[in-house]
This record gives C-alpha cells, structure tokens and sequence, in this order.
C-alpha cells in the first residue's frame, strides 16, 4: 500500500513543477504543446491499458464505462458552476474561483490515481505507461491552475500549499485503490477500471484537448499523436 500512495505521489509531483515553471518557460502554446502530448498519452494508456484490462466481453463493463463517464461529467458541470470551468485554461480567474480549482483538479485525478493503486495489486508492477501519461498529464494542469488562481490574487504560497494537498489526496487515492481490491472481496478492480476509464475519456474530451488545440494550435494534433505513440510504445515494452 505504501508503494501505491508513492506512485500516486510521484505521477501527481508534476503538478508542482508546472507550479516552478509557471512565468519562466511557460508560454501558451508550449503549455498547450505539453498538453496536447499529455492527452495523447492518456489516450494511449485507455486504449491499451484500461479497456484491455477491464474486459469488454464481462457483462457491465460498458455500464461500467458510461457510469464514469456520467459520474464525471455531472462533477466536472458542478465545478463549472462554481467558477471551475477554465481550471485548464491559461487565461485569468475571476476572484473566488480558488476553491472550484482545487475541487476540480482533484474530480480529475482521482479517478488516474486509483487506478495507479489497482494497477499496483492486480498487476503486481507499475504500469510505466499510465504512470508516464499521468505525470504528463497533470504538468500543464500545474501551470494553468498556477496561472489562473495568481491572476485570480491568490498568494504563491497559498497556491503551492493547493498543490500540495491534491499530492497528497493523490497519494491517498491510490491508497485506498490497492486497499479496496486487496481487502473488499466484492471489489471487481475490473469494473473500476472501466468506471476509470469512461471518467478520463470524459476529462479528455470536456476539458484537456479543447485548451491544448486553443493555446497550442494546429500543431497540437501531430504532438497529441506523438504522446500517443509514446505511450503505446511503452504499453507494449511493459507488456
């Protein structure tokens, strides 16, 4: 269990460096190239990971799916209420969206981190694949938060303590994702990855990929295909 909430804590750590990085080497068509990328990535590590593993052909695996995918987007819309709709995005908050931020990074790795957890008692290694797409993942996720709660006054401490908290939420989360199957018979980590998986695909969808191609520009499309490729190279060295 405590090699789960490491992993789950290095993959989240990206979060922190877009925090370093945020107003050095950060413009937005880089911060939309890394995300590009980090999306294709997640794709990959879905497509060659999540589905594989959580069994198509079991009956309630695609419920299992639409479930997530239900279940993110009545959270993600909820967010968006409350002032969480351009947490990706790279221009500025209005003032007291800080708390709708925080809530929706955590609506969106929570779901990775638990599969990490998963991936760790049913699998018995690390799945360096997803881990590599969740660490690329949450880094410009780091920078747009970063970007987003300063122009929204927030002090860089105050920030970075946020960052801090969603590591260790993280870590927590892919806890309680090896605990649930190695201790909770009724547990299908199967279904959960399914459930997973229709979550990120949502995440993807809803929010990544629109703000990659809107700050990143036509090129975002070869990059996402990079990340892709990268990803699936590593699914299949692993394998």
């Amino acid at each position: 269990m405590l090699n789960a909430a490491l992993l789950g804590a290095v993959c989240a750590s990206s979060l922190l460096v877009g925090f370093a990085l945020t107003g050095r080497w950060t413009g937005p068509r880089l911060i939309g190239m890394i995300m590009g990328f980090g999306a294709g990535a997640l794709l990959s590590a879905i497509a060659y990971e999540l589905i594989p593993a959580s069994d198509l052909g079991q009956p309630g695996t695609a419920l299992a799916v639409a479930l997530g995918a239900l279940s993110f987007f009545i959270g993600d819309w909820l967010v968006d209420r409350r002032g969480g709709k351009d947490r990706k995005a790279l221009g500025g908050e209005p003032p007291g969206s800080g708390s709708a931020i925080f809530i929706g990074t955590l609506l969106d790795n929570i779901p990775e981190s638990l599969v990490l957890g998963m991936g760790l008692i049913t699998g018995g290694t690390i799945n360096v694949a997803f881990a590599a797409a969740v660490f690329a993942s949450n880094l410009p996720e780091g920078v747009a938060g970063t970007t987003n709660l300063a122009a929204a006054g927030r002090p860089r401490s105050a920030i970075l303590r946020m960052w801090l908290a969603l590591v260790l939420v993280s870590a927590l989360a892919a806890a309680l994702g090896y605990a649930l199957v190695l201790t909770v018979p009724a547990v299908d980590g199967h279904m959960l990855e399914a459930f997973a998986a229709g979550a990120m695909l949502t995440m993807l969808a809803d929010t990544m990929m629109p703000e990659a191609l809107e700050h990143g520009g036509p090129l975002v499309g070869l990059v996402t295909v990079l990340g892709f490729l990268a990803a699936a190279a590593l699914s299949v060295r692993s394998g």
